[in-house]
């Protein structure tokens, strides 16, 4: 993780501290959020030792040594983010009680729906599996206002276009009149209720089943786990094709 002179990129260091991950850590530091040994830094070629007293809002961070990867089934109006401008509710206040470390997800959920999020203080796991080029398949779970047309189904597997938007999902299969299974591979904002919107269909609930080799099977709305060894490798096995 460090250069030969034993010191460490700042973006780095702040991912392997569980801040965020490394792409993300950078927007951090553009931000002007972080200070170095009192100075604030903006730049990315700035390298840090562990003995330098490096803060993010005020707040300083250390390295971690334990790394922690958390499958939550989130309820619906929790928020997908590690603070909330709103004053709403995060998902993560859900996993401050068992795990002292700094968690962050990987990958959204929007307020309104539930399921499958993943938190991890990994900056390189995140980075790898969070990265839009992964392949890694995201199961959801829609139920609808109003019954399925099998034509809607088909044209989400074909693709349509809304808002001069293509979504395409992986493959639909009816479970129900008004229940459908949806699987994603990169997944675009909100994509599943805006091509049922397109259509005139309001989703009654939406939940996410699985990421990838992990589902939330035998966890109820609020509850967690930590991942196996094997979902971890499966996951990260995934998460290669998108290393840059």
């Amino acid at each position: 993780m460090s250069d030969n002179d034993g010191q460490i990129r700042l973006q780095v260091y702040l991912a392997h501290a569980g801040v965020a991950s490394r792409r993300n850590a950078e927007g951090i530091i553009l931000a002007g959020r972080v200070t170095v040994n009192g100075s604030t830094v903006t730049s990315m070629g700035a390298k840090v030792s562990t003995g330098d007293d490096i803060r993010v809002d005020g707040n300083r961070v250390e390295l971690e040594t334990v790394k922690r990867y958390v499958i939550l089934n989130k309820p619906v109006g929790y928020v997908s983010s590690l603070a909330d401008e709103k004053g709403r509710t995060v998902a993560a206040d859900l996993l401050r009680a068992e795990y002292p470390e700094r968690l962050y997800n990987v990958g959204r959920l929007d307020m309104y729906s539930s399921g499958a999020l993943l938190f991890t203080n990994d900056g390189q796991f995140a980075l790898r599996v969070g990265h839009p080029s992964a392949g890694i398949e995201k199961e959801y779970v829609v139920e609808a206002s109003l019954p399925f047309n099998d034509e809607v189904i088909k044209a989400f597997e074909r693709g349509v276009r809304v808002e001069s938007v293509f979504y395409r999902c992986e493959r639909a299969q009816r479970l129900s009149s008004r229940k459908v299974r949806v699987v994603l591979v990169e997944g675009k904002n909100r994509e599943i209720r805006r091509v049922l919107d397109h259509f005139g269909i309001r989703v009654k609930r939406l939940t996410r089943v699985r990421i990838g080799p992990v589902d939330i099977e035998g966890l109820e709305p609020g509850e967690f786990r930590s991942l196996t060894e094997r979902e971890i490798e499966a996951l990260l096995a995934s998460g290669a094709n998108g290393e840059e």
